[in-house]
């Protein structure tokens, strides 16, 4: 063997034994990177504790517990929305959902509880609205991200179908973070019992507010404190980016949903992180990933409801409530393509049937269980 051959084989095992040392080293990075975006680790984390503890570490009396909900209603396309569904909230005076578009021109959907049109209203004069929050007494906050404003409307009387106009509708502005892209308020809350509302901001950076007083000042009655919470989402909040918020007004804790984690989080009254629960495929018992999550709400029984772009609808409930939901014996509805199964087909509580069946998309029992 020459000395050119020679240096040249040492040349091509140094270059091999290069090639195989940085291809760990950019898996690691790749696999950092994909941590730091989706905030995989502690989800992980978080999953695999759910799934060894027993009972779940989120069923302490007076939590909401995440990890004890299942799906019932799973990505069903909302008929007469196209796209751009933005934001749900619970009417607890009519018992019924109020949801969102953004798209032009923005509507607000009076829904059932299996995520049917009920009613429609033509929303005039509003810009990007994205969040609502029912307020009582046929109130309605909506929340207009890009100017991160929120405007207080009032509901026309059910079945008449008439416009909301913006008019000269009262309203309250933060001007904290402007950006020029759109990330400003994505979701708002209100807490009856105490007055207060819940503001998220989407990002750039994520936050949270308190806005303590919100319906006495709206009344006439100017007694506004402004609190920034933002110290609880970085404490307590794995997610890149927040769409929307809930009180829950039974345990005083929130929740808090992720579109670009695909993750709800239950937050207690102190910013302390207390469960969650994710809308991904392979951490949950959904057929598919929430493509695109903006809004969640709670209706009086402690059902939980999502909404996603386009335009679908989840509606979840709780395994260990005792609820006309169980069938006992009977199969699980098998899944559809068309997002949709039987209305006449009962099906198991807990979301995933037998070998080869998944969870429920639709059942009749969950209708007559949640119709008023």
């Amino acid at each position: 063997m020459t000395d050119t051959q020679a240096t040249t084989q040492r040349s091509s095992g140094r270059g091999r034994s290069l090639r195989r040392a940085a291809i760990p080293a950019l898996l690691l990075v790749l696999a950092g990177a994909a941590s730091a975006i989706f905030y995989w680790p502690p989800q992980l984390y978080a999953y695999t504790l759910g799934r060894l503890s027993s009972p779940s570490p989120s069923a302490s009396v007076g939590d909401i517990g995440l990890p004890d909900y299942r799906v019932v209603v799973e990505a069903k396309p909302v008929a007469g929305i196209r796209g751009d569904l933005s934001g749900i909230t619970y009417d607890y005076d009519l018992d019924r959902l109020l949801a969102v578009t953004n798209a032009g021109p923005p509507e607000l959907f009076v829904l059932s509880k299996t995520g049917e049109v009920l009613e429609r209203h033509r929303l005039r004069g509003f810009e990007d609205v994205e969040g609502l929050a029912y307020m009582g007494d046929g109130r309605l906050l909506l929340s207009e991200e890009r100017a991160q404003r929120l405007r207080l409307v009032r509901l026309p009387a059910p079945g008449n179908g008439e416009a909301i106009d913006v008019g000269d509708s009262p309203f309250i502005a933060l001007g904290i973070n402007l950006q020029e892209r759109n990330q400003g308020f994505e979701g708002v809350a209100y807490d009856r019992l105490h007055d207060r509302l819940f503001v998220v901001k989407e990002a750039g950076p994520r936050q949270l507010f308190e806005l303590d007083g919100a319906g006495r000042s709206f009344d006439g009655f100017l007694q506004l404190s402004v609190r920034d919470l933002t110290a609880w989402i970085e404490r307590s909040v794995f997610a890149k980016d927040l769409s929307d918020v809930v009180q829950d007004p039974r345990t005083g804790h929130l929740l808090l949903l992720s579109d670009e984690s695909k993750l709800l989080v239950e937050l207690d009254g102190n910013g302390n992180f207390v469960s969650f629960r994710s809308l991904r495929r392979y951490l949950s018992e959904l057929q598919e990933s929430a493509p695109q999550a903006e809004g969640v709400t709670l209706d009086g029984a402690g059902n939980l409801y999502v909404v996603s772009e386009p335009n679908l609808f989840y509606a979840f409930q709780k395994k260990a409530a005792p609820s006309p939901l169980s069938e006992t014996g009977s199969k699980a509805a098998p899944l559809h393509a068309s997002g949709r199964t039987s209305a006449n087909v009962p099906f198991r509580l807990g979301g995933a049937g037998r070998a080869g069946e998944g969870p429920v998309l639709y059942s009749p029992a969950f209708h007559r269980a949640i119709s008023p």
